[in-house]
C-alpha cells in the first residue's frame, strides 16, 4: 500500500518524493533515534525541493529573487541564490501535514513537529555566500555574489551533534497551550534547533526483534579505535574473537603509456576482530 499523498508528482514535476519516506515516520517510540529520522527526512524534504528549483526543475519556483542590488559589504548580488524560503515552506505543508491533522495535541505530535523544524533549521542556519571574482587577469575588480545551501553532508553533521546531544521532554500544560519541556528540570530548555525525544533508546547491544534491534554480536570492530567502532564500545563490554585470515589487495601498481595501470595481487594475514 503507497502512503504517498495523492497527487504529489503533479505538485513536484521531476521531483519525486521516495516511498520510504512515510514509511520511516511509522515507528511508535519516540526515542532520539526516531527524533533524528524526523529532522533529516525534513531537511532532504526541503534541501532536495530547493535544490531542484535552483535548477529549473520545477515550473512553480525558481531562484530567489530578492537577493539582489549591493551588500553592505560591497559586492554584488548575482546568480541564482538558492530559494529556501519556497524549500521550507513545501517542507513545512507536506511533512507537517500527517502531525497537524491530528490537531497536534499528543505529546508524539509536538515531538515530530519540533524535529521536524530542527531539522530545517539545520539548513537556514547554515546557508553560506558564495562568490566569484571578475576582472582583468584574474582580478577581483567586481565581486558577484549568490546565496547558496551547505552540502547535505554538513546538515547531516549538524544534526548527529543534536542527536548525540537531544533533550529528553514531556508535555505538560501552560495556560490553555500543551508544551514540551525538559524532563529533567535542572537542565536548560531546548531551542528551536535542538532534537527532542520522549521514550529511552532501547538496548542496541542485544538482539531484540520486537523493537527491530539486531544486536552487536559479530559485528566487526576496530580493537585500536575508541569511537563507535571500537570493540570497546562496538562489543557492550562482552569482548571479542581474534581470528587471522588471509586479505588479497592489489599492490605494486604501475602507469602503462598508454593508457592502463596494472597491479599484481599480494597477499597478507590479518587480524579480524569481532563481537562475542
Amino acid at each position: 500500500m503507497s502512503l504517498r499523498k495523492p497527487g504529489l508528482d503533479d505538485t513536484l514535476g521531476p521531483f519525486s518524493m521516495p516511498q520510504f519516506y512515510y514509511s520511516s515516520l511509522l515507528s511508535p517510540p519516540g526515542t532520539r533515534e526516531a527524533a533524528f529520522v524526523y529532522a533529516i527526512s525534513s531537511a532532504g524534504v526541503a534541501f532536495a525541493v530547493t535544490r531542484a528549483c535552483s535548477s529549473g526543475e520545477l515550473d512553480k519556483c525558481g531562484c530567489d529573487r530578492t537577493v539582489h542590488g549591493v551588500s553592505p559589504q560591497g559586492f554584488q548580488w548575482s546568480g541564482c541564490s538558492d530559494n529556501i524560503a519556497y524549500g521550507v515552506a513545501f517542507s513545512q505543508s507536506f511533512v507537517d501535514v500527517r502531525e497537524r491533522s491530528k490537531g497536534a495535541s499528543s505529546s508524539r505530535a509536538l515531538m515530530n513537529l519540533h524535529n521536524n523544524e530542527a531539522g530545517r533549521k539545520a539548513i537556514l542556519n547554515h546557508m553560506r555566500v558564495e562568490c566569484k571574482c571578475h576582472g582583468v587577469s584574474g582580478s577581483c575588480e567586481v565581486k558577484t555574489c549568490w546565496k547558496a545551501m551547505p552540502p547535505f553532508r554538513k546538515v547531516g553533521n549538524v544534526l548527529k551533534e543534536k542527536f548525540d546531544g537531544a533533550t529528553e521532554v514531556e508535555q505538560r500544560k501552560v495556560g490553555s497551550t500543551k508544551v514540551l519541556v525538559p524532563k529533567n528540570s535542572q537542565f536548560k530548555p531546548h531551542t528551536d534547533e535542538d532534537l527532542v525525544y520522549l521514550d529511552s533508546s532501547p538496548d542496541f547491544c542485544e538482539h531484540d526483534l520486537r523493537n527491530g534491534v539486531l544486536g552487536t554480536s559479530g559485528r566487526h570492530c576496530n580493537k585500536t579505535s575508541k569511537a563507535i567502532d571500537g570493540c570497546e564500545l562496538m562489543c557492550c563490554g562482552r569482548g571479542f574473537h581474534t581470528d587471522e585470515v588471509e586479505v588479497v589487495e592489489r599492490c605494486s601498481c604501475k602507469f602503462h603509456w598508454c593508457c592502463f595501470v596494472k597491479c599484481k595481487q599480494c597477499h597478507r594475514v590479518a587480524e579480524m576482530h569481532t563481537c562475542r
